[in-house]
């Protein structure tokens, strides 16, 4: 199987076979130093269920060069500098003939030169056998799929100087065509500036707009430069020099100065690419007006290229703005089919536009596709520390935090919108990270403030934990970034932890008042001592971590006079029976035997009751 990555540098082995990739193929600083992850090359990555052995450190053979050595990496970008000058230089001179046995002469030496040391340098590079994705640094093999690809011929024909080998074993120099047409095989080193630029749009170090836009101006200037210079070709070899279409503008253009004729043919070039063609530079014999119906043919091409691509840059980093629009439009076409009220309209909208302006802070939505524990360590970096600062899970064990931070959402909410509506059925609870926001109640038809609750403070864990209605509306105060839970995965992982499940109650019970007209009480412990009345010590069931609740009275429900004007006494119910009527004897001091509810039904098993009823003892 794939072994894992254990170090932060992995080398290739030195037995006599294919040295296996290690994970990842990372760009290295030198031949043992890993550096960017984020220009990994997905043609250097190896195959699913492909067998990597990297068990022992290993090591390319001697003189070997790795492909994605940097050094090698920086001699490659070098390399598409000097293509750059080649590109230019290799149409220039076909045109401008006596550049190329002159200033230019020493230039294309040089260029060659380097270009040579390339040649040898592929010999001691490593290749990735795309059968086994296994490294081969067999200097034998290496040599063989060099020697035998159609790049070799290729490499060694666009790198020869004719010119000077001529002139070496001649001395004087050739006047003829053939050397220029032989330089036009430099243009097979172009095959690097579309490598680079395919490596660079890859590379998250840099913006994929301006790499596409800079790509398409050198596929502009390019086409441009070549066309001109082979269309002033035509001219200089045309039998009547007046008779072409620099020549009926300028007499003698032949012995004229070379920029001059460079300049009329980038004009010449540009105002035909553009369709602008002004008419001052036309076609004057069969030969020219062929090679301009050609060349507007390609101008067809290219120009469909350039604005296709250029059109999908703009409109992909538009692309946000026109779904937030559609969007609004939505929401206000909706809000006037439905007659909704101005205030809920300008919620809707609100929240729609913080949608979008949020979309790249959405935890969901940006971190939906990375791999659980990346997902987890995020989630723990931002809110572990908010979470465990709120009142619920003060001393709460660091596991049960942990694994609740990793199952919560964040959100946004912008100013004066509901989070939670009173009377709503509980399905999760918030804890706020930044902003504020207010608890409402609604009674007696009007809405009513009671409280303003801040960052690491929680709102909906009353409905959530007694599982009752939400009590209150929260309605945000100013922009506010909240991160909820559900209560189904609340409850699924605090009933694997029964000392913070207790600890949770008893957080609870300390900062929530007592219902309005009940007195809260305890239920005993297992080891039959009772817990002090209103303290925090609470022994909830075996069968559920958060107990239920109910109201108990030691009379028959249909004695209204034997409570001596109070409605109850409100308890965790306890897990047995026998618990129960120990606590009503405690509580009213007599005993009972008889549990009725208010029906008068009478009360065979404790799982059949429910939070809130009404328990009557005699």
């Amino acid at each position: 199987m794939l072994t894992e990555r254990r170090s932060a540098s992995t080398s290739l082995g030195s037995e006599n076979r294919s040295r296996p990739v290690p994970p990842l193929l990372y760009r290295r600083r030198s031949s043992d130093d890993i550096d960017n992850l984020a220009t990994v090359s997905s043609s250097l990555l190896p195959a699913f269920g492909t067998i990597v052995d990297d068990a022992n450190s290993l090591h390319l053979r001697k003189y070997i060069i790795a492909p994605f050595d940097r050094r090698y990496r920086w001699w490659q970008t070098f390399l598409v500098v000097l293509v750059v000058y080649s590109a230019w230089s290799s149409p220039f001179e076909l045109a401008f003939k006596k550049v190329a046995t002159g200033s230019l002469l020493p230039v294309d030496l040089a260029v060659d030169a380097f270009f040579a040391i390339d040649i040898v340098l592929t010999f001691f590079v490593a290749y990735l056998d795309k059968s086994t994705y296994l490294l081969v640094d067999n200097h034998e093999k290496i040599a063989m799929r060099y020697v035998t690809n159609l790049w070799f011929p290729m490499d060694i024909a666009s790198t020869l100087p004719f010119q000077a080998i001529y002139l070496l074993f001649t001395g004087k120099m050739h006047k003829g065509e053939a050397f220029g047409f032989l330089n036009l095989l430099r243009l097979w080193r172009l095959r690097r500036v579309s490598e680079l630029f395919t490596r660079l749009e890859k590379d998250t170090r840099f913006s994929y707009f301006w790499t596409r836009y800079c790509k398409l101006i050198c596929v502009t200037l390019f086409a441009v430069h070549s066309a001109g210079c082979f269309y002033y070709w035509m001219a200089v070899h045309h039998k009547t020099s007046d008779d072409t279409w620099i020549g009926a503008q300028v007499h003698d253009f032949e012995h004229k100065n070379i920029w001059m004729g460079y300049t009329y043919s980038m004009y010449w070039s540009i105002v035909t690419l553009t369709t602008v063609g002004y008419g001052d530079l036309h076609a004057e014999n069969t030969g020219e007006k062929v090679f301009n119906i050609f060349y507007m043919l390609f101008n067809i091409g290219l120009t469909a290229y350039l604005i296709g691509n250029m059109t999908n840059l703009i409109v992909h980093s538009a692309v946000r703005t026109f779904a937030m629009r559609d969007a609004i439009n939505e929401i206000l076409r909706y809000a006037s089919k439905n007659r909704l009220p101005d205030g809920l309209k300008e919620q809707m909208l609100a929240h729609m536009q913080l949608k979008f302006k949020t979309a790249e802070l959405q935890q969901e939505e940006v971190l939906e596709d990375l791999p659980k524990a990346i997902r987890s360590s995020i989630a723990q970096h931002l809110f572990h520390e908010t979470v465990e600062t709120t009142y619920l899970f003060k001393g709460v064990s660091d596991d049960l935090i942990t694994q609740l931070v990793s199952e919560m959402k964040a959100e946004f909410f912008p100013p004066k919108v509901d989070i939670i509506l009173q009377n709503e059925i509980p399905t999760d609870f918030y804890v706020l990270v930044s902003g504020a926001v207010d608890v409402l109640i609604y009674k007696n038809g009007t809405e009513q403030f009671l409280s303003k609750l801040g960052a690491a403070e929680m709102a909906g864990e009353i409905g959530v934990i007694l599982n009752i209605p939400q009590p209150f509306t929260v309605r945000t105060k100013r922009l506010s970034q909240v991160i909820r839970i559900s209560h189904q995965h609340f409850k699924q992982m605090v009933l694997q932890h029964n000392a913070d499940g207790k600890k949770i109650i008893s957080n609870f019970i300390q900062n929530i008042a007592p219902i309005e007209g009940a007195e809260y009480h305890e239920a005993p412990n297992n080891s039959g001592e009772e817990n002090i009345e209103g303290t925090s010590t609470t022994s909830a069931p075996s069968s559920d971590i958060l107990p239920v609740r109910v109201i108990i009275h030691g009379h028959r429900p249909d004695d209204k006079t034997n409570d001596g004007g109070k409605m109850g006494k409100l308890i965790h119910l306890p897990d047995s029976v026998e618990d129960l009527l120990s606590l009503a004897e405690k509580k009213f001091g007599k005993r009972g035997c008889t549990m009725l509810v208010a029906d008068g039904s009478q009360v065979e098993e404790l799982r059949a009751l429910r939070e809130k009823d009404h328990l009557f003892i005699f």
